[in-house]
């Protein structure tokens, strides 16, 4: 038996940046990560676009809106101590039409609520700092948000730990034994707190604690293809996102060594590893979303049947490219290249009100603490929500 005070399921950036938030308050505590493949970072964290958002997208009273501006201050601070890639390129919001116009000023007024430096710019001020953006009459400029490369930072946060934190790698939760103990594949660790920070098996790993029961997750899987001009665009181009849903559009991003990338899409998947083909296949996932992705496409709560046939046409290459060809002034088909490494977003549904959740989820029971819901911006957030989790589990101890 394996005994520590913090048990931390997933060597996620969540995962990580918790056993380094608490470390740094109690250095005498023993913390022991456990991860199921043979890295951190395997899924979500390491798959990320690696985009530190600025924090104008989200509701004032959201946890989103809390964490991310700390979190893009905190992390950015981090790359440029420890010399990481960081490319401070900035990023565009541009407008397609005159209904497009309210969301530039919705953003903006959201924007102003939540402490992001923003400026609302004109067609002129647009192709003086990005000359192959297109807008129409206005666009948002947000200095603030840069891109980082998501490996590398997992990584050094991840060989960076001091004595008294244990990175058990190849190490896979199986099931709660009692009120302080886990077994894994290999061990039985008995623990004073356990964090789930399990990302796409969070709710899985709840649900053994009687937390979320009401919660599953619905996968959606995001694709980007490679442009090969890195004169292309200057800044972050995106589109003005409708902000009923958690996706943000097909949209161009300046990858950490000045690369372009075009996506990604939010395509429902069957199953939560469902990267490429039958890569994981896993056939009680298969059937389990399968039911709850039939019951959304039949209500088509929040859209989900427009969204799944829209989303789905993106597997089309000349579609796709076409869902960003009203973001910049220039575009030659013949210059995408390779689609680049897929990723899940591992997104919540409350199953009583067949909505997706729009923010960050936590609950807790007697001795273990539940990340449910950490999608995007969960890795700008992270060092941010770090101290909110460590806020919690210092009470619950």
């Amino acid at each position: 038996m394996i005994k520590t005070d913090i048990l931390i399921i997933g060597a996620s950036i969540m995962g990580l940046s918790i056993a380094r938030e608490l470390h740094h308050r109690h250095p005498e505590l023993i913390i022991t990560l456990i991860e199921k493949e043979d890295s951190p970072g395997r899924h979500a964290s390491g798959r990320n676009s690696g985009i530190l958002h600025a924090g104008f997208y989200y509701t004032p009273d959201s946890l989103k809106a809390k964490f991310t501006v700390e979190g893009n201050r905190l992390l950015t601070a981090y790359c440029l101590q420890h010399n990481l890639s960081i490319n401070r390129c900035g990023k565009v919001v541009v407008a397609k039409d005159e209904e497009d116009l309210k969301g530039i000023y919705a953003l903006k007024n959201r924007g102003d609520k939540n402490g992001v430096e923003l400026q609302i710019i004109d067609e002129q001020e647009l192709s003086q700092i990005d000359p192959n953006a297109k807008t129409y009459c206005k666009a948002i400029h947000s200095p603030a948000t840069s891109v980082v490369n998501p490996k590398e930072v997992l990584n050094h946060i991840a060989t960076g730990f001091k004595k008294n934190i244990n990175l058990l790698l190849n190490e896979k939760f199986i099931k709660r034994e009692g009120l302080h103990s886990a077994v894994t594949n290999k061990n039985t660790i008995h623990y004073r707190h356990l964090i789930n920070c399990a990302g796409l098996y969070a709710d899985k790993i709840g649900h053994q604690y009687g937390v979320g029961k009401h919660y599953t997750l619905i996968p959606f899987k995001g694709l980007y293809i490679e442009y090969k001009d890195s004169n292309f665009i200057q800044k972050h181009i995106y589109p003005v996102p409708n902000l009923k849903n958690p996706f943000l559009g097909v949209h161009f991003t300046k990858m950490v060594d000045g690369r372009v990338k075009m996506g990604p899409t939010a395509i429902p998947v069957f199953w939560r590893e469902n990267y490429e083909g039958l890569s994981n296949f896993h056939p009680g996932e298969f059937f389990e979303i399968l039911r709850y992705e039939a019951k959304l496409f039949l209500m088509n709560s929040f859209n989900f049947r427009d969204l799944a046939f829209a989303e789905m046409k993106k597997h089309y290459r000349k579609y796709f490219i076409k869902q960003a060809a009203h973001l910049v002034k220039n575009l030659e088909e013949d210059k995408f290249g390779n689609y680049l490494t897929p990723g899940i977003r591992a997104q919540l549904l409350d199953t009583r009100t067949m909505k997706l959740e729009m923010d960050f989820v936590v609950e807790q029971e007697e001795t273990s603490t539940h990340i449910l819901n950490a999608v995007s911006p969960a890795f700008t957030s992270s060092f941010s929500f770090s101290k909110f989790i460590a806020d919690k589990v210092e009470k619950a101890m």
